[in-house]
């Protein structure tokens, strides 16, 4: 049989994904500071785009819950319309030239924020290090070690390590821990809880041999066992509590004072308020949508002019700035539709309590608004909505169902936690519930749960067995409860 080469034309279907569509779904996915930071860069890469202070003119908020974005408006001026992205839609400002008022010039020296500076922890270390009466072969290995500080002041590098990387002796870096942990705030350069607590101890003479044996058995303190800690301490148990005591004075992270990093507060995305009617009012939070320009005229007036390569880059960073104007725009809408109809679908929640949670998965949302669960899961990520009752993220309103006893609705996986933690907040020393009893209530309350499940629940809210919370409980009436708690939480955190 012969062969020979033909062509042949066919005819098929393929998604490509564009760069501009790449774009668009990884706006849709980023928080408001991701969003923030992404668009400072497009800002200082585009030279069209430019950014907008919250003091200049804006669009109107939107003041339904309609679940549509403003309208997109233009407008000329004198030299050609500039577009401000605002409130998920486009409108008229006015913004001319490129240049800032400032007329290039320096800014003064910022008195206020060198006064209100907090020196870090390695400072503080340093300037003690500073006016030590140590040998200078003592101080270049005690600064390696502060090097080698966590935030929380801890050392967790080997001391061995740090010793042969400066080509050291093993006793010169233990002569230099020492000095490192002499210095402020007491428990600094421990390299365990143990430690950090026998040196805060050490200072206020307090570490004798039973409390060194008390603070090398943690995990018994971390169980509340009172018996085997007397035995292996060789003292009452009355002296065990006062032990207890003593700890709850000591501080497990010596550096937390110094802690660098300030905590980025949650800025809802969408806000929810109740309206006269009873419905609730859906909309944007306005001062967590960015705001940008795209300067039309100045593109203008560089294209007359530009040739070649440059028109060509004018032409992109235009393009460019449109799209992402048209893609920010679309961003704030699906947010959004997608809040309007969570809101819409837990309004119980709102009104009543997280008892009256619903259960609820993304398809079901995908397919109110007609979108892809892929789409309304980006949405729901790193996103927060204000409601009356709190902030909370939109993957909150999304649980598993558990099914009733008796048929009717199902209540949701949230909801259900929520009562365990209620029965166990109401226990008493007398009356521990386990883990069988809770499921028993709950199947009086029409829940069908597993004892596994309520297990589960319960260790996902940090709640002991009630073994431990029957111990806990009882040693509260003589004070050591929240002793152990403290302690216990400081072991699991190392």
């Amino acid at each position: 049989m012969a062969m020979s080469t033909r062509l042949m034309m066919r005819q098929g279907q393929s998604l490509v994904m564009t760069p501009q569509l790449l774009q668009a779904i990884k706006l849709l996915q980023f928080s408001n500071l991701e969003l923030a930071a992404f668009l400072q860069e497009e800002i200082e890469r585009n030279p069209l785009l430019e950014a907008q202070e919250n003091d200049a003119p804006s669009a109107p908020e939107p003041s339904s819950s309609s679940g549509s974005a403003d309208a997109i408006q233009t407008s000329p001026s004198a030299e050609g319309p500039a577009f401000s992205y605002d409130a998920g839609g486009l409108s008229a400002t006015s913004w001319t030239g490129v240049g800032g008022a400032g007329g290039g010039g320096e800014d003064a020296p910022n008195l206020e924020a060198y006064v209100a500076a907090r020196p870090t922890l390695r400072d503080h270390l340093l300037d003690q290090l500073a006016i030590a009466g140590a040998t200078p072969p003592s101080k270049l290995m005690a600064r390696a070690i502060i090097d080698a500080l966590d935030e929380n002041g801890y050392l967790r590098e080997d001391l061995s390590l740090i010793a042969d990387r400066l080509g050291a002796p093993a006793d010169l870096a233990a002569e230099a821990l020492t000095l490192v942990q002499g210095f402020d705030p007491s428990g600094v350069g421990a390299r365990d809880l143990a430690e950090c607590m026998a040196i805060q101890l050490l200072e206020r003479d307090r570490l004798d041999p039973a409390m060194r044996v008390f603070i090398a058995n943690l995990p018994l303190v971390a169980r509340r066992d009172i018996a085997q800690l007397s035995r292996l301490c060789g003292v009452e148990a009355a002296d065990i509590v006062d032990m207890m005591s003593e700890i709850r004075l000591l501080e497990p992270r010596p550096g937390r004072a110094f802690a660098d990093a300030p905590l980025q507060p949650v800025v809802a995305d969408v806000i929810v308020r109740a309206a006269p009617d009873g419905s609730w009012l859906v909309e944007l939070n306005s001062d967590a949508l960015p705001r940008v320009l795209v300067n039309q005229s100045y593109a203008t007036k560089i294209a007359v002019t530009a040739r070649g390569a440059d028109k060509s880059f004018i032409s992109g960073c235009l393009q460019n700035a449109n799209w992402l104007t048209k893609s920010l725009e679309q961003r704030s809408r699906t947010i959004l539709k997608v809040a309007a109809e969570i809101v819409r679908r837990q309004d119980a929640f709102l009104s009543s309590g997280v008892e009256h949670l619903r259960p609820l998965n993304l398809r079901a949302i995908a397919d109110a608004i007609g979108m892809h669960e892929s789409t309304v899961s980006r949405v729901t990520s790193n996103k927060y909505i204000m409601t009356p009752r709190g902030v909370f993220e939109l993957k909150y309103f999304f649980s598993a169902s558990i099914p009733t006893a008796a048929g009717g609705e199902a209540h949701s996986a949230e909801a259900v936690r929520y009562r365990i933690k209620q029965m166990i907040d109401l226990e008493t020393p007398d009356a521990i519930l386990s883990d069988d009893a809770i499921v028993a209530r709950l199947k009086a309350a029409n829940i069908d749960i597993a004892r596994r499940t309520v297990a589960k629940y319960r260790d996902s809210l940090r709640i002991p067995s009630s073994v431990d919370r029957r111990r806990v409980k009882r040693m509260s009436a003589v004070g050591v409860g929240g002793v152990a708690a403290n302690i216990d939480l400081a072991a699991r955190a190392f």
